[in-house]
């Protein structure tokens, strides 16, 4: 088993097409390519700027001690 990892670079005014055509290729992916275990479409960046993360890390600030973010590469599935 191996991991590929590709990054684009979106026009921006072609984002949001961009964004659902991955996410459709994703699923297709997942769904008919014998041996294609998993195919995570993933924006942490995206999500750390959303509104959303925005909110929820200014809520929740002073509730928490430490906060540690943790990136893993998978070696074996």
């Amino acid at each position: 088993m191996y991991v590929v990892t590709v990054e684009f670079v979106a026009k921006p005014e072609r984002a949001e097409a961009f964004r659902e055509a991955m996410v459709e290729n994703a699923r297709t992916s997942r769904e008919h390519e014998p041996g294609c275990r998993q195919f995570d479409v993933c924006a942490f960046d995206a999500h750390c700027s959303s509104a959303h993360f925005l909110a929820f890390d200014h809520r929740v600030r002073d509730w928490v001690d430490r906060k540690t973010v943790r990136i893993y590469e998978q070696i074996d599935p």
